[in-house]
């Protein structure tokens, strides 16, 4: 009876403590982000880390690891937009790229997901590729999540020549070395925050692009029709 009490017990507290730890990971990473923005990587320590999300360091290392292990943890939550890394294959906006029917609906889908996560995923990029200048660890990252991408845009521009729509003068690798430069957040941080665009603006200038680059005339959505002048 003893065993069983403290068997319900346990099971009773494990949400519980799966939970806090949850919220202690959500803190310690949202301190490590802005501070990495803040101040830049090479001078945020994670004593620094630990005072802005109110726990002591050793809870740091428990938490998230050190300072690498939370600069690529930030990465891969901002490319999931969720609070544990998720493989681009299983992402939402991936598997309605993929059952999209043409390629003008695949490329919308996708530049509404890039519009969308460079909001939180270009700062911390831009702090990784800093970082990748001095820091052996990152250095790594930095190779990594480029090659990533890269093999990424290949399957994306594969998926794209399934529909029969593509431009036939383009090779696959064309295709996905232009998306892939214009998805970078460097382009975004161009033209949203050195040039004042808006995320629609650079949403709907991104779709556009990308359409009339890789797609022929024929494919192009039709315009939308003009309203009429009230006199």
């Amino acid at each position: 009876m003893k065993d069983q009490v403290k068997g319900g017990k346990r099971g009773y507290h494990a949400p519980r403590r799966a939970e806090q730890a949850a919220v202690t990971r959500r803190a310690v990473l949202d301190a490590a982000r802005e501070l990495f923005v803040e101040q830049g990587y090479a001078a945020t320590t994670v004593a620094q880390i630990a005072r802005r999300a109110d726990v002591a360091v050793d809870t740091v290392y428990a938490a998230v690891g050190r300072k690498p292990a939370l600069l690529r943890e930030l990465v891969e939550t901002s490319l999931s937009g969720t609070d544990y890394p998720v493989e681009a294959s299983r992402r939402d906006y991936v598997l309605r790229i993929r059952a999209a029917r043409t390629a003008a609906e695949k490329i919308e889908i996708y530049a509404a997901a890039v519009t969308e996560l460079q909001q939180r995923l270009a700062p911390v990029f831009l702090a990784l590729r800093d970082a990748a200048a001095t820091d052996a660890e990152c250095s790594t990252l930095w190779s990594r999540i480029a090659e990533r991408r890269a093999r990424n845009m290949r399957d994306f521009a594969a998926d794209l020549r399934t529909t029969g729509e593509l431009r036939p003068d383009l090779t696959d690798d064309e295709v996905a070395d232009t998306v892939w430069s214009m998805n970078a957040p460097e382009y975004w941080v161009l033209l949203v925050h050195d040039r004042g665009w808006s995320p629609e603006q650079f949403g709907a200038r991104l779709r556009d692009s990308w359409i009339r680059i890789l797609l022929p005339p024929n494919h192009w959505p039709s315009p939308e029709p003009e309203l009429p002048i009230e006199r």
